[in-house]
């Protein structure tokens, strides 16, 4: 431990000598993840925070992860529901140690922590929207720092809380997932879908899992899928199949497009419908921001209604908060999950803050398998 890169920097802030680091800058929205990424998204470096300038209750995090997520790449384009402002510095979930707390935080220096995205970070708001993981230190209040639970790694503890709290939102808050149900899960090979079939898993549901890739879905299967369905297999017939022909009792549906139609024809009667995102469309709400959704989804009605359909949608962000009392037992459940090790996010890409562009372009042509990170240097 002595020799590591955390250990060093806890000496030099000691010193006052906190080394210079580096940080991402996204100057201003694209039209899309890819044009922003490569003509608006520089790496900078960056003076470490200065503690005279914070309150009580601040912590400085040197990042040793960041997860590298899909809300990430669409924030770029302004093409998710919320936005920050450019100029600003990407990465809604990270992990790494304190180096320094103020004298209310009551946190000891050398901790390792992870930090909460609805608290800090892009997706948070006020003050400290502005301290993006992607970078090489951070500010956030001691209300969004957490012990890392368990044994989990940095590259582990940055994929923790959006991931898994997503999952959770949507199969037990949303879809009422029971021990003994059967439930589809798309895009199992993706970070919250692979999330989704650790959760069922562990509320006793039986789990299909659908990917593109035979490759990625025999990793998934090897995370605990029951059953897995390949892209360019009749889904129907193979739900069927593995079913006894009465069709799955709830659908995590996080791809959206074309596969949603198929679904509702792999459903027995009086099913749960997740509607939790649209990979396959991401281009839905128009880029640089604007509002909007020309390129909305569609259902069809009459499956619905004829399979007596519950179509629930899943914005886990936004129903807390209109709701904040969802929040507590669900980030309850899934620490001691993780305390316990139940819970171990699986991390495929890892790559420098420097080829942070390589990380998001490899993340957004789904190579990916769970999670994909990134290692700030100092």
């Amino acid at each position: 431990m002595a020799h590591s890169p955390q250990a060093a920097t806890h000496a030099w802030y000691q010193r006052g000598m906190l080394a210079q680091g580096h940080r991402v800058v996204v100057s201003e929205l694209g039209e899309e993840p890819l044009e922003a990424i490569e003509r608006h998204a520089t790496l900078e470096t960056m003076a470490a925070p200065d503690s005279q300038t914070l309150s009580a209750r601040d912590v400085i995090i040197a990042i040793a992860s960041a997860s590298v997520g899909w809300v990430d790449l669409l924030m770029t384009s302004g093409q998710y529901q919320h936005m920050p402002k450019p100029p600003y510095t990407p990465g809604l979930e990270y992990a790494g140690t304190v180096v320094w707390a103020g004298p209310d935080a009551n946190l000891p220096i050398g901790e390792r922590v992870l930090v909460d995205a609805f608290l800090s970070g892009p997706r948070s708001l006020g003050a400290y929207q502005a301290y993006g993981g992607f970078a090489s230190y951070a500010v956030a209040p001691i209300e969004a720092v957490h012990r890392i639970p368990g044994a989990l790694t940095f590259d582990q503890a940055c994929n923790l809380l959006g991931n898994y709290e997503t999952a959770y939102h949507c199969l037990i808050t949303r879809g009422r997932l029971r021990a003994g149900e059967t439930v589809l899960v798309h895009g199992a090979s993706g970070s919250t879908g692979l999330a989704a079939v650790h959760v069922a898993k562990l509320v006793g549901a039986t789990v299909i899992a659908t990917g593109r890739s035979a490759e990625k879905l025999a990793v998934v299967k090897a995370q605990g899928a029951d059953h897995v369905i390949a892209g360019g297999d009749s889904m129907r017939d193979a739900v069927k199949a593995i079913t006894g022909g009465t069709g799955v009792d709830v659908v995590y549906d996080g791809v959206g497009g074309e596969l949603s139609v198929e679904s509702l024809r792999c459903v027995r009667f009086g099913a749960r419908y997740l509607i939790v995102g649209w990979a396959a469309t991401p281009f839905v709400a128009k880029g640089k921001g604007q509002r909007g959704a020309p390129n909305a989804n569609q259902l069809p009605t009459n499956l619905i209604m004829m399979k007596g359909l519950d179509v629930l949608g899943c914005p886990t962000v936004i129903s807390t908060v209109n709701d904040p009392s969802l929040r507590a037992p669900r980030l309850a459940q899934i620490l001691a999950w993780a305390e316990a090790g139940q819970i171990r996010p699986h991390v495929s890409h890892v790559f420098p803050l420097a080829e942070f562009k390589t990380a998001m372009r490899t993340k957004w042509s789904g190579e990916v398998i769970g999670g994909c990170v990134l290692h700030p240097a100092t």
